[in-house]
């Protein structure tokens, strides 16, 4: 396998697992109001993302450091073309993690309340953006001959990177119904697993429109593998949650993410950024790519590394792997 190839796949998982894991913490951020009735029920939803929250965020750093390290070309086109929505990304992050951060600084009810309408909005925010982005690279955007985005913000509001956010946020959304039926107790988890189905099954009509939609603008049949078995496992992690075994739905909720974002993936190979412009114009592993020197060292670096960051993430799962209790009311958790 070229290197190329193997640094295109390697983004892909990385990706995968940033959809995964950060997914989750950005469905429990848009359900803070919608499943939260009160202090203490809102104060559990944020504990069960605590102690991984920011630790999930280091994946899309990493696939950002790894973008412009291994194809810096796609990455100056990427980056300036969507600076925009990018940089609104980024603002939801920073304003997400403000609010997790600053809301037990004080007690008083009106500060809590302003810190969890930023948790929301800074989870909403980056839901739909990533979808938007993503349904427009694989799509293709305008790109001139110097390999510089000719297109604005209204290019990319497109009626299939609208979908594409769309999807992200049902996707994000469910995920994060199951994230809490897996990690709480009590009313709060019941009421979570009953969600999931009115969510799930909305998200479903979307994503399948979306994927069908993406692999016949640029699929082809192992793409639209990829998202046979996403949709298959979307269905498993419903059935699981009406069956009340929230381990198995959340799996197979992870399954559906991983195997939609391969399929974009999947879908856009050999390309990474495709011109509407002329497709002469479009960013491929081999000419978007670093030189075989830079990708060799990176590939080192990675085999030493990044198992001993997996090593140490699942480590921490496994440490706050207990259940969530919501406290009573008046309680300090």
């Amino acid at each position: 396998m070229e290197l190329t190839t193997l640094w295109f796949i390697l983004i892909a998982v990385l990706w995968i697992g940033y959809f995964i894991l950060e997914g989750f913490d950005f469905g429990v951020g848009i359900l803070l109001h919608v499943l939260g009735r009160n202090e203490p029920e809102r104060r559990a939803m944020l504990r069960t993302i605590g102690p991984v929250w920011d630790g999930n965020e280091v994946w899309v750093l990493v696939a950002g450091g790894a973008t412009f390290a291994a194809f810096p070309e796609w990455y100056a086109t990427l980056f300036s073309g969507f600076y925009l929505p990018l940089f609104l990304v980024l603002v939801g992050l920073i304003v997400r993690g403000i609010g997790i951060e600053y809301r037990n600084k004080r007690g008083d009810g009106p500060w809590r309340a302003r810190m969890d309408v930023m948790v929301a909005v800074g989870s909403l925010v980056p839901s739909i953006l990533w979808g938007v982005a993503f349904a427009n690279i694989v799509a293709g955007v305008p790109i001139d001959a110097d390999r510089n985005y000719t297109g604005n913000l209204f290019t990319l509001l497109n009626p299939f990177g609208l979908l594409g956010g769309l999807t992200t946020l049902g996707l994000f959304t469910t995920h994060g119904l199951l994230f809490l039926a897996l990690k709480t107790e009590g009313d709060l988890r019941v009421r979570a697993r009953r969600l999931t189905f009115a969510v799930g099954l909305v998200t479903a009509v979307v994503a399948v429109a979306f994927l069908l939609w993406a692999n016949a603008q640029a699929g082809d049949a192992v793409s639209l593998i990829a998202a046979v078995i996403a949709a298959v496992a979307w269905l498993l992690a419903l059935g699981a949650a009406w069956i009340r075994r929230e381990g198995v739905a959340f799996v197979a909720s992870a399954v559906t993410l991983a195997m939609a974002v391969a399929s974009l993936f999947l879908a856009l190979f050999p390309n990474v950024m495709p011109s509407t412009t002329d497709p002469a114009f479009s960013l491929t592993v081999t000419n978007a790519a670093s030189t075989p020197y830079t990708l060799t060292i990176m590939t080192v670096v990675a085999v030493i590394f990044v198992p001993l960051v997996l090593a140490y993430q699942g480590w921490t799962y496994y440490v706050f792997r207990k259940r969530v209790t919501v406290p009573r009311a008046g309680v300090e958790a």
